[in-house]
């Protein structure tokens, strides 16, 4: 870095042309020269600043490249997720879908139980209203 061009006699002479005291002038123009002589060193140059600015652009791209494969990971590691719960999904709907069918097949039979007994249950009444109103007829005729 090269160093800093501060002209105190200047600086002083000024001061002194503002209206300050000469003897002051001058004890702030040597304060300040001071101060610039110390901390010069610890100001960055414009080709610091540059390159630093360069070195953290690296830095941000190579984060973003990993940040990139990290999401693609995740997103492969998440696509895997949901295709194992599809298959589970469908596993138990075929499941469930057979439990179904099976019930289905037990209320068919039972309503077709359910149904002969009912039609023996009417082909018994209507044998016994049949002889009955032979009876009828019977009597009926005996009675003419």
């Amino acid at each position: 870095m090269k160093a800093a061009n501060f002209d105190s006699l200047t600086y002083a002479n000024r001061l002194k042309a503002a209206g300050m005291d000469g003897g002051l002038a001058e004890v702030q123009a040597s304060a300040l020269t001071e101060v610039i002589q110390d901390h010069f060193h610890t100001l960055s140059t414009k080709q610091e600043l540059q390159q630093v600015s360069l070195d953290l652009r690296k830095e941000m791209n190579l984060m973003g490249q990993d940040l990139r494969k990290e999401m693609n990971l995740m997103g492969q590691d998440l696509r895997k997720d949901m295709q194992l719960q599809g298959q589970e999904l469908r596993k138990d709907m075929q499941l469930q879908g057979q439990e179904l069918r099976k019930d289905m097949q037990l209320l068919r039979l039972e309503v077709q139980k359910d149904m002969q007994l009912l039609e023996q249950r009417m082909v018994i009444k209507l044998g016994s209203l049949m002889v009955l109103a032979i009876g009828v007829v019977a009597t009926v005729v005996k009675l003419l």
